[in-house]
């Protein structure tokens, strides 16, 4: 069965604002938060917390 491209909860890349390329894959729900998410994630790279913003 194929997904509707207009899902309620699509799949987002989460890339890290340090410049490494590090990447999370998470979910969101586009009624509650319609703009770009932006989180407070650890970058195992350069060993700290950094932001991470979405990315499509």
């Amino acid at each position: 069965m194929a997904k509707k491209s207009k899902d309620l909860r699509p799949v987002i890349k989460l890339r890290s604002t340090a410049g490494t390329g590090y990447t999370y894959v998470t979910r969101k729900n586009r009624r509650n938060t319609p703009d770009r998410l932006v989180l407070k994630k650890f970058d195992p790279i350069v060993r700290r917390h950094v932001e991470f913003k979405e990315t499509r």
